[in-house]
């Protein structure tokens, strides 16, 4: 019941900026995880930043990244800032409608958008 649109990503060059977006229907946050992950060519998709009890940002990405969401327009997004070559992957919004905590965990969630591509050149 839960589909999740997200929006095209891009490419930059590295140290510019970007924002992601997830729209999300027939789901009402209500505090359960949402977040971003992403998967580089031959590696395991990864947590980039989660929300839910609590926001949580992979190391990688202290400082550059901002989660956030907006309840009224069922969308979630990812502003990222000063982004380098290595950011460069698939893109994924992920919601739960079972877990506030430990968003962090790929298990947490339920319903997965179908990725977009952010690349970024050096």
């Amino acid at each position: 019941q839960v589909q999740l649109v997200e929006s095209e990503g891009g490419s930059v060059q590295a140290g510019g900026s970007l924002r992601l977006s997830c729209q999300a229907s027939g789901y009402t946050h209500n505090r359960y995880c949402m977040g971003w992950f992403r998967q580089a060519p031959g590696k395991e998709r990864e947590g980039v930043a989660t929300i839910g009890e609590y926001t949580w940002y992979a190391d990688y990405v202290l400082g550059r990244a901002a989660i956030s969401r907006d309840s009224a327009k069922h969308t979630l997004y990812l502003q990222m800032n000063s982004l380098k070559p290595e950011d460069t992957a698939l893109y994924y919004c992920a919601v739960s409608t079972t877990q506030r905590l430990y968003c962090s965990e790929k298990s947490a969630y339920n319903y997965w958008g179908q990725g977009t591509q952010v690349t970024v050149s050096s």
